[in-house]
């Protein structure tokens, strides 16, 4: 069974799915492949130099496909909802049940406005430190919850936010994603 569905397959959503899919979670990308890192290139991302958008992605999708992740590319979700303590999210050939949805589509917030989630008056969804949303289980994560600060690295930390909070809540204590060299392949 699938516990975690990301929708959105940029810096944020390819982060979630990282640290969920590394600490054992079954987790899903649908990924239209629209992100706008196919027009940037990070000078200013932490640890980076200097890497072309498609580049970046190029790893960061194979970094997340060695832990398992199921990327469904070029998959577009057309709807999520609430279905009692699950969400159900649905594409043209697929009907998933999950019981996480991070939500990382850039600063189209369509879904989550059909979801029900609160926005803020800067018309982004309203979220906690966590990036959860209002409505529990469901998180928001980058250009989606910031009126103007997009930048990569941003939002692959609210993607990281967004899964240790999953994490913790599915070990029922804080959790932490620190690995030290004997832990490291």
């Amino acid at each position: 069974m699938t516990q975690v569905a990301v929708v959105g397959g940029g810096p944020a959503g390819l982060s979630a799915a990282l640290f969920t899919a590394k600490n054992d979670l079954d987790t899903v990308v649908f990924d239209t492949d629209e992100t706008w890192m196919h027009k940037a290139h990070l000078f200013n991302y932490l640890g980076i130099e200097s890497v072309g958008g498609e580049e970046f992605l190029e790893t960061a999708r194979a970094q997340v496909d060695e832990f398992g992740v199921d990327r469904r590319q070029g998959r577009e979700v057309q709807t999520v909802e609430r279905d009692g303590d699950q969400f159900r999210v649905v594409t043209d050939d697929d009907d998933l049940a999950v019981d996480y949805l991070v939500l990382a589509t850039g600063a189209n917030r369509d879904l989550a406005e059909r979801l029900g989630c609160v926005f803020t008056d800067e018309d982004v969804v309203d979220v906690d430190v966590d990036m959860e949303t209002s409505i529990d289980d469901a998180y928001a994560t980058g250009g989606m919850v910031r009126a103007e600060e997009w930048q990569a690295i941003i939002s692959a930390g609210d993607g990281g936010a967004a899964a240790l909070d999953i994490l913790s809540k599915e070990t029922g204590e804080q959790f932490h994603d620190f690995d030290t060299p004997d832990d490291a392949e």
